[in-house]
């Protein structure tokens, strides 16, 4: 039982250690684009590792880390895309390394 529990205090360490580097990746992004999805990925990943630690620290609450693990994956692509397309609206710059713009093409040929 004790080795599940260090297993479990293990994946909330990695979780968060996901967070920090992607707190550190958000500073070196050049643009809002590239910043929303560092976010989204390294949240949606950092917390499920979270929620699975937790989740075998503390087996009684398994369900209701399992509900908040399955709204998180659900609802954090949508609202990267929904942000991102916002900002693509409103004209926010994209940085000059940019190369292709898949979503003005998109938008042409409409």
């Amino acid at each position: 039982m004790e080795y599940i529990q260090i297993g479990g205090a293990l994946m909330v360490i990695l979780g968060a250690m996901i967070l920090l580097i992607a707190a550190i990746g958000l500073l070196r992004m050049p643009d809002s684009y590239l910043r929303v999805q560092v976010g989204t990925k390294a949240s949606t990943a950092g917390v499920a590792l979270i929620m699975l630690g937790l989740a075998l620290i503390v087996p009684s609450w398994f369900g209701k880390l399992f509900i908040i693990l399955v709204f998180v994956m659900m609802t954090n692509p949508v609202s990267s895309n929904v942000l991102m397309r916002a900002a693509h609206r409103n004209g926010h710059p994209m940085s000059p390394k940019t190369v292709v713009d898949h979503l003005a093409e998109d938008e042409k040929t409409k």
